[in-house]
């Protein structure tokens, strides 16, 4: 399993210790030094099931600044994978990659069916 977080980040801290409490083994990587490349990203948004809106940190100051509410219904789905890869900080997190699912966020029941 691979864990893809900011260290800084409360959420991801709650997912971190829920992960470890349960002795689930997994391998850290932190958004902010190693982004996920725009072919790993859409490999993760087909797992995943979810629409790609899903992957970005709405609520993140870089997806304010840019205005991207208004901005991501224009633009292709190969355009937000582009600029999703441009900056770790656009990527909604946690994200949890297991052999067979990819979950956004975290949900502690959705969790539950790792």
């Amino acid at each position: 399993m691979l864990l893809v977080w900011y260290p800084k980040c409360s959420t991801c801290q709650k997912a971190k210790k829920w992960l470890t409490e349960r002795a689930f083994s997994f391998t850290e990587r932190d958004i902010r030094l190693e982004n996920p490349s725009k072919e790993e990203l859409a490999e993760w948004h087909q797992k995943s099931g979810l629409p790609l809106k899903r992957f970005f940190n709405t609520s993140g100051i870089l997806y304010k600044e840019k205005k991207l509410k208004d901005r991501l219904p224009e633009l292709s789905e190969e355009e937000q994978l582009e600029l999703l890869a441009t900056d770790g900080m656009l990527v909604k997190r946690p994200i949890l990659v297991t052999e067979d699912k990819v979950l956004v966020g975290f949900r502690e029941k959705e969790w539950e069916t790792i």
